[in-house]
């Protein structure tokens, strides 16, 4: 995978998981540690039984601009490609969008956020 076939995406919640990753995928995801100044996390109910089935989880954590510099939200930068990009765009539900922002490291990077 080069450059011009790499897309970054930050992910703060269950595609950090490796069973939503292999399910997503078809892949194990390596990424690094990075975080989102001025966000803020809370917890979102999912209604969708595919998503559930495949995190476990009936809770996924979202996040939205706080408006405070100060807060941050850890999580993980992955470099996938637009097919697999593509592919988390099917896994989110209709209450995130993607959006572009700058991460703390200064990457810039696709995340899903409150819709």
């Amino acid at each position: 995978m080069d450059a011009t076939d790499t897309v970054l995406l930050f992910s703060y919640g269950t595609l950090q998981q490796e069973d939503v990753q292999i399910a997503s995928f078809g892949r194990l995801l390596t990424g690094t540690a990075d975080a989102m100044p001025g966000y803020r996390q809370e917890m979102l109910e999912i209604t969708d039984p595919d998503v559930i089935r495949t995190s476990g989880k009936r809770f996924h954590p979202v996040v939205m601009e706080s408006g405070d510099p100060a807060d941050e939200v850890a999580g993980t930068l992955f470099r996938i490609t637009p097919a697999e990009l593509a592919a988390a765009d099917a896994y989110e539900v209709s209450d995130y969008k993607r959006v572009a922002v700058r991460l703390k490291s200064g990457a810039e990077a696709w995340v899903y956020v409150k819709a």
